[in-house]
């Protein structure tokens, strides 16, 4: 349960995201952010911790050179899969491999990994993860083309996702890459 903003605008991706660690009905304020630089690329989180842990620490993604695309779906996903089966986090259903949800910018463009290792970069500029996502995305677009700067868009819409949904909780973390 989250709430995991993203929003690409000319050169910059901004990313925010909240603090709730949930379980069932149980919820907790945690200090570690769900939103972090590694090298090159800025993440937001959401699915779990442990998964993010691992990105944080333990992936280690050369430079991207070339389609961006191209090097995303394959090279990333490909550096992604091996931090997340060597950390014992990645898992198999139904023979098919599986990860978690998260958002990423590199290069001032912003993508979405799905848990099945899907790359998606949304026509709009903006995406969003988590419990609050449709909350959040329904801000975003609201805020569209009304002369509000980027990050007060972000926190606008992590606002929005914690007013209407029980597993967004603040204090906010909002990042510019």
């Amino acid at each position: 349960m989250t709430a995991i903003v993203g929003l690409a605008r000319g050169d910059a991706v901004y990313i925010g995201g909240d603090s709730a660690g949930t379980s069932g009905w149980n919820l907790s304020v945690r200090a570690d952010p769900k939103v972090f630089r590694n090298k090159q690329y800025l993440f937001g989180f959401t699915s779990s911790f442990r998964m993010g842990q691992l990105i944080r620490y333990s992936l280690d993604l050369p430079t991207p050179k070339g389609d961006l695309d191209r090097f995303m779906v394959t090279k990333f996903i490909d550096g992604l899969r091996d931090c997340l089966k060597s950390g014992g986090y990645a898992r198999k259903e139904e023979e098919q491999e599986l990860g978690g949800t998260f958002l990423v910018g590199v290069r001032g463009r912003l993508y979405t990994i799905q848990d099945d290792y899907q790359v998606g970069s949304a026509a709009d500029g903006y995406a969003a993860v988590g419990c609050g996502d449709q909350i959040a995305l329904g801000a975003l677009y609201a805020t569209a083309g009304r002369g509000v700067r980027p990050k007060a868009r972000v926190r606008l819409a992590l606002s929005a996702a914690e007013r209407f949904s029980a597993g967004v909780r603040g204090p906010f973390t909002c990042k510019k890459l």
